[in-house]
């Protein structure tokens, strides 16, 4: 009931009533005025609570913040303490989260320190009034550092710490070796096929090719040997010699086919061996074809055809091609060694199978040269002149 309820209760009793009511009427008027100010004064203090609560739900530090001291509006050195916050960005105007912060001021002992958070903001609270440095840093960036001057009580929205990028990264280059410049090319050559599975390996489209070592050569060679093709096309080769009856010693039949199959067998591999690694080891030559692709088409012709009997030295020059001349006259002597004896004749033979071995090296250059290349994965680049 209200303080005017209370009075209109005294007055409306009986005259009779009229002192007794009056009594009782200020005691009740006495009763209201106190709860009335009983429920004011709880609801200020509510109100209170409620302002403080908001105040310290404001004063809450960011998140990865450390070293915050004294609040806001606390005294220290005898002033009133502020607050101070920004943020780190780079050279972009981009945030930079996790940077180390540091703050020094000439009233404070020791550093503050606080880290960015995941904006790339930093606050510091409950620092005294005067001069301050802020420095940040960060991984991969140079230092930043912003100053200024703090007034007592006051919040001091710092311009951003910008850091730069480092460019003092040194980047050493070591220079490949002529051997490992070689192995590269190997390396592209063993993957050269014709129509993407006839070998092609001993033909370099590169503009300027390395001298190949020893270990190269044969590296080149016993891939060759090893490819299942080889073994196809001397299987191919002993089927024309039996259809034609080529070196009619050995006979017909079965047995007459498996000895021409591993005479073609052997003079590959000892064609392969002598010619394109044992000698070029020995007399310092590159067994490679260098591909031309430059001039006209007769020039390109002279010059595949001459590579049969020239090759590049090791010594970047062209030279006779002891190699390949020396190689097919080996692999044509031992050949005599496994063909029957009636179609062994000497060294006639010998000579002549050189011959035709050397003839027929440089119609495969022709080949290389203007056919080859076209149907030759992995082939790029193009060769030297003589």
């Amino acid at each position: 009931m209200g303080l005017c309820g209370c009075m209109g209760l005294g007055l409306g009793r009986k005259r009779g009533w009229v002192r007794a009511g009056s009594s009782a009427a200020w005691v009740v008027v006495a009763c209201c005025w106190v709860t009335s100010a009983a429920w004011a004064r709880q609801n200020a203090v509510a109100q209170q609570n409620a302002a403080a609560q908001t105040a310290k739900a404001g004063a809450t530090t960011p998140q990865n913040v450390q070293g915050q001291g004294t609040a806001t509006g606390q005294l220290v050195n005898g002033q009133v303490a502020g607050m101070i916050f920004g943020s780190v960005t780079d050279s972009d105007g981009a945030l930079i989260p996790d940077a180390q912060v540091t703050l020094t001021s000439t009233d404070l002992k020791g550093e503050r320190r606080a880290v960015s958070d995941n904006e790339g903001r930093f606050q510091f609270s409950g620092v005294a009034a005067g001069a301050f440095q802020i420095k940040a840093s960060a991984q991969g960036m140079s230092e930043g550092t912003i100053s200024g001057t703090l007034e007592p009580g006051a919040v001091y929205d710092a311009p951003p710490v910008r850091l730069k990028a480092t460019s003092n990264t040194e980047i050493t280059v070591t220079p490949q070796t002529e051997h490992q410049i070689a192995q590269q090319e190997v390396k592209v050559e063993e993957s050269q096929r014709v129509l993407g599975f006839v070998p092609n390996y001993f033909v370099t489209y590169d503009k300027h090719p390395v001298p190949l070592d020893s270990k190269q050569m044969f590296s080149l060679g016993f891939h060759e040997l090893l490819d299942p093709t080889s073994f196809l096309f001397a299987g191919a080769a002993a089927g024309i010699e039996q259809a034609a009856n080529i070196f009619p010693g050995y006979g017909s039949g079965p047995a007459a086919y498996g000895k021409r199959y591993g005479a073609s067998l052997a003079g590959e591999t000892t064609g392969v061996m002598f010619r394109d690694s044992i000698y070029p080891s020995l007399f310092h030559q590159d067994p490679r074809y260098y591909y031309k692709g430059t001039g006209t088409k007769w020039q390109r012709f002279e010059y595949a055809m001459a590579t049969s009997v020239i090759c590049m030295g090791d010594n970047g020059r062209w030279q006779t091609n002891y190699s390949g001349i020396l190689g097919s006259l080996t692999s044509g002597a031992l050949a005599n060694l496994y063909y029957a004896p009636s179609d062994r004749h000497g060294a006639g033979l010998t000579f002549a199978n050189a011959g035709l071995n050397i003839l027929g090296t440089g119609f495969a250059h022709v080949m290389q040269e203007f056919v080859l290349r076209d149907l030759t994965s992995h082939s790029h680049g193009a060769g030297a002149s003589p």
